[in-house]
């Protein structure tokens, strides 16, 4: 992956972490402000920044984050503060995906739920990206006993950093024509890479010339 590529993906995936992370700042602070000031407004405000800005943050960093491993000589689980990005990351898309949301519509619709926990969950999520952000810095303990010493990983083609790079604004376009978050690019993507990735290691050209 050339420099100037990955240094675009990983100023992409730096801006989209600290958006999600101001993003579920402003929600702890709507959440605070409708429970003290008992203001149902707060409340609608926050459903909408969940919806329209923070989803689209979290999942472009996430993903960009996901691409950055394989692109470059960290790998997925060849060093345990990627490993450890990657699993706070995917529990904190589940938690939001399926218990945060759904319960922030409802307090917005005037439902029952516990707003004091969504203030925690939104907190919580700010300090574990802030941890995160920590640990892309330090990058802190050794690497994982189960893994050898990483090859080098495939140049991609050119049109697939472009493409790759692209992907968190397409699937942005794509949600706002179908009227939710749908971030099929990014899956589909995320999925689809690491498969082309390890077929390439694989190749006995490949081996032989590791060797």
């Amino acid at each position: 992956m050339g420099r100037h590529a990955r240094n675009l993906l990983v100023c992409l995936h730096v801006v989209t972490s600290v958006g999600w992370m101001s993003q579920a700042l402003a929600l702890f602070a709507l959440l605070v402000h409708g429970m003290t000031a008992g203001d149902p407004h707060a409340y609608e405000m926050a459903e909408v920044l969940d919806a329209e800005v923070l989803v689209h943050l979290a999942n472009a960093s996430a993903f960009t984050g996901l691409m950055l491993a394989p692109l470059t000589r960290w790998g997925y689980f060849q060093y345990w503060w990627v490993l450890v990005k990657f699993a706070i990351t995917m529990i904190q898309i589940c938690v939001a995906i399926f218990l945060l949301s759904p319960r922030l519509t409802a307090l917005a619709d005037g439902g029952q739920a516990d707003s004091a926990a969504l203030a925690a969950g939104t907190i919580l999520m700010a300090s574990a990206i802030a941890f995160q952000c920590w640990l892309s810095v330090a990058k802190p303990w050794k690497r994982t006993p189960w893994t050898a010493t990483p090859p080098k990983p495939p140049a991609p083609p050119g049109l697939l950093v472009s493409f790759i790079i692209a992907v968190p604004l397409l699937d942005y376009l794509l949600a706002s024509r179908l009227g939710h978050p749908a971030p099929l690019l990014t899956v589909l993507t995320a999925i689809a890479y690491p498969i082309w990735r390890r077929h390439r290691l694989a190749r006995p050209g490949r081996i032989q010339a590791s060797r």
